[in-house]
This record gives C-alpha cells, sequence and structure tokens, in this order.
C-alpha cells in the first residue's frame, strides 16, 4: 500500500517550501513500512521487520541515526521540527494491525488510527496546524488505499464505507491554507473512491485539487 506518487507530488507543493522536506522524509517513513506488507508473505517475519523499524525510531531520540536515508533524512528534517523518535515510531502499530489473523473492522479502525490518522496529524504538527479534521483525513485516506488492495469483496467494502465517513467529515468546511496539502491528499482518496474514479493527473482530478488549495474547500 503506498500513496500515489503523481498525487502525493502534486499535493507536497501546496506545502511551504521550507517544509515540503520534512513532509517527504514523513510520508517516504509511510511508503517504507508499507513496502514491509507488500514484501512479506509470513506474518511473524513482517512482525520482526516492523519491531526493527520500531527500534530504530525510536533511537532516533538518543543517538545518530545509522547509515540507513529514511533514517537520516527524519533525524536531519523531522526531528529539529519537534517531531519525536517515539511518535514516529507508534506509526509501526498501524502497519502491525494488517497482520493479523483476521482482517476486521477493529483491525481497520486499528490501521486507520495507528496508520492514518498518527501519520496526518504529525504532518500537521510540521505543518504547524491544528485542526481536528486532519486526524480525520488520515484516517480515511489510509482506508481508502487498503480498499484498493484487498482482494476479499467484504473487506474491501467495509474498508471503502469507512473510508467515505471519514472523507466526508473531514472534508465539511473550509480547510485552514496551511493544511491544504493534506486536504488535498484527502480530495485524492475521494476521487479513488468515486464510481466513476479519474486517474491521477487527469484534467479534472488536476482541477479540483487546485480549487482546494485557493479555497479550501
Amino acid at each position: 500500500m503506498t500513496r500515489d506518487p503523481a498525487d502525493f507530488a502534486l499535493a507536497i507543493t501546496y506545502a511551504p517550501p521550507a517544509v515540503r522536506p520534512a513532509l517527504e522524509a514523513l510520508f517516504a517513513l509511510d511508503e517504507t513500512l508499507g513496502k514491509i506488507l507488500r514484501t512479506t508473505r509470513e506474518p511473524l517475519v513482517g512482525q520482526m521487520r516492523l519491531t526493527w523499524w520500531y527500534e530504530a525510531l525510536g533511537r532516533l531520540d538518543g543517538a545518530p541515526a545509522p547509515a540507513e536515508p529514511v533514517l537520516t533524512a527524519l533525524q536531519a528534517l523531522v526531528l529539529p521540527a519537534g517531531v519525536s523518535g517515539a511518535m514516529l515510531a507508534s506509526l509501526t502499530d498501524g502497519w502491525d494491525a494488517l497482520l493479523e489473523p483476521v482482517l476486521d473492522a477493529a483491525a481497520m479502525d486499528r490501521f486507520a488510527r495507528d496508520r492514518g490518522r498518527r501519520l496526518f496529524e504529525l504532518a500537521g504538527a510540521l505543518l504547524a496546524v491544528q485542526d481536528a479534521r486532519i486526524g480525520l483525513a488520515g484516517e480515511g485516506w489510509a482506508l481508502a488505499d487498503l480498499s484498493q488492495r484487498l482482494s476479499d469483496a467484504p473487506g474491501r467494502s467495509l474498508a471503502r464505507t469507512r473510508a467515505s465517513e471519514a472523507l466526508d467529515a473531514a472534508m465539511r468546511g473550509r480547510w485552514p491554507s496551511g493544511a491544504r496539502a493534506l486536504g488535498a491528499l484527502a480530495l485524492s482518496a475521494r476521487f479513488d473512491l468515486s464510481a466513476s474514479p479519474t486517474l491521477p493527473g487527469s484534467p479534472k482530478r488536476v482541477g479540483r485539487l487546485a480549487w482546494h488549495r485557493m479555497t479550501g474547500y
């Protein structure tokens, strides 16, 4: 499970230039953790790899990062903004939820909260914006992504329903200008959930995101 590169590349331009490198480093961590799930068949192996990242992220608070590009970028760009290694380590909890024997509603809720909500709230901290809708947007974004990866129809339907509910709630009202990079990602997720989704980079999709950038709606 990964973000769409085209949507992310566009959305990141909505953030202040000084913050973009830190946001890129933060979402690169999410990408790296997601890759563990994509490339691991055995749950025990997946848990071991997530544990390595949990411990490595936590150590960033007290020791130099090892020679690993994601970790070095996080320590150089994200920690100075007030996001601790322990906060970053907590993101592994969301991905761990997908290693449960049964991906039921409780596991989905945990994934949405511990991957999506936490990721977006940490991004909000980097952007120096506090808004309750940011966390909801993150939950919906994560569940929309999950719904596209599930092969079983009931699970996919449940993820889509939960994603739609969270995104609809998150996108009510005008978004603050400082958080519109995250609002754009949420809008992209809504496009992916529509009955006739438009492709990333299409004129309709780009135009809608540009409108959000200008107006906050």
